[in-house]
């Protein structure tokens, strides 16, 4: 393993222990300070932790998906590129590691040995380094918590494939990093979400359904897929919804489904579980 890979891999696990939030409310200063403190906790929590100070290595996720593969990534730092009061974009830099794998098995096809891509090139925020600009355009809302708009999401990653020696002698497959540019957009809807007995902690429950495009030259996935079909672009689309309640839970589950894969064999639904977690009080 290449020594910035182990870095990631360090950087992730040290930040597993702690609970997450994916940071997906956008909401104004000045509607919240017209609400009680106690009243919208989660939700004014985290619009003020946003305000006072940077977003510097405090949010990541650990992703389980139905094939026996884990994915865990940390948030190094999210920025707000633009011009202050006017326009702007969160520009977010994620790292982690993406190929760990529970499943067994004998060896295998190299295209069967790089499974782990088919779930990277359709999740959004897989790779060692993922660079992304990702927000929420809400429409009008007339209230705090129940509101709907359009979710983006824009970048590039590095990914890892595995390329198997086509001689007769036994190797270890020898990674091979590569670009991958990604788009995904869709509706978003959120609305509130509660403990029975704790009705002030006020937190949020959303929904998404999202279309997916990502593209890789042919010629660089020719180097650890030789016989790979198509031209490097795939799309697909998910549906899911999370819950986030501050102190208490934050999870998530996704449904992914390709409409163009890298292969006919991968054309099965993708099942995602997360478990986000953010760092209080993380500063630079």
């Amino acid at each position: 393993m290449a020594y910035w890979q182990l870095f990631f891999y360090r950087l992730s696990s040290l930040c597993l222990c702690m609970i997450f939030s994916q940071g997906a409310i956008a909401s104004s200063i000045a509607m919240l300070s017209e609400v009680p403190l106690p009243l919208f906790d989660t939700i004014r929590k985290q619009v003020i932790s946003q305000q006072e100070r940077p977003e510097l290595f405090n949010a990541g996720f650990i992703d389980v998906i139905n094939n026996g593969q884990v994915a865990a990534s940390a948030r190094l730092v999210k920025l707000q590129i633009g011009e202050q009061g006017k326009f702007s974009l969160p520009l977010s830099v994620f790292g982690g590691v993406s190929n760990t794998s529970f499943a067994t098995g004998s060896s295998s096809p190299v295209l069967r040995g790089n499974e782990h891509l088919i779930n990277q090139f359709i999740t959004p925020l897989s790779g060692l380094l993922n660079l992304s600009v990702e927000g929420i355009w809400f429409i009008k809302p007339r209230s705090l918590i129940t509101k709907w708009g359009f979710i983006y999401q824009l970048g590039e990653r590095v990914l890892t494939g595995h390329k198997v020696s086509s001689s007769g002698f036994f190797s270890a497959p020898r990674p091979l990093h590569f670009l991958n540019s990604y788009l995904v957009a869709g509706l978003y809807f959120q609305t509130g979400a509660w403990e029975k007995t704790n009705q002030r902690n006020m937190g949020v429950c959303w929904l998404t359904f999202r279309y997916h495009l990502c593209y890789s030259g042919n010629g660089q996935l020719r180097q650890f897929l030789p016989a790979i079909e198509g031209d490097g672009l795939y799309s697909g689309y998910s549906m899911g919804m999370g819950v986030r309640v501050n102190a208490l839970i934050n999870l998530k589950a996704m449904y992914y489904q390709y409409n163009k894969a890298p292969e006919p064999d991968y054309l099965l639904p993708i099942y995602q579980f997360s478990f986000n977690y953010t760092v209080n009080g993380a500063r630079s």
